[in-house]
């Protein structure tokens, strides 16, 4: 079974370099993809570090906003977790 981690209070630095090993960036506020502002790709918003999502195996990195929770669980089913 996947165990969930939140990462909510984990300080900044911290997710910075968590993205960074799964080949992302940040320019301190917003999670950067080959130098450019990575877009949620449910709501084509920028991500930022206080509100991104990563879901348990994967570098997929979404907006913790439920649209996009409920639109990757639509598109890749109850198995993704």
């Amino acid at each position: 079974m996947t165990e969930l981690v939140s990462i909510k209070e984990m300080p900044r630095d911290a997710k910075i370099a968590l993205i960074k090993k799964l080949g992302y960036d940040s320019d301190g506020k917003v999670v950067l993809k080959n130098g450019k502002k990575h877009l949620d790709k449910y709501i084509n918003e920028p991500i930022r570090i206080n509100n991104m999502f990563i879901f348990p195996g994967s570098t997929l990195i979404i907006d913790n906003n439920p649209l996009s929770i409920s639109a990757f669980f639509e598109e890749y089913g109850d198995n993704a977790v």
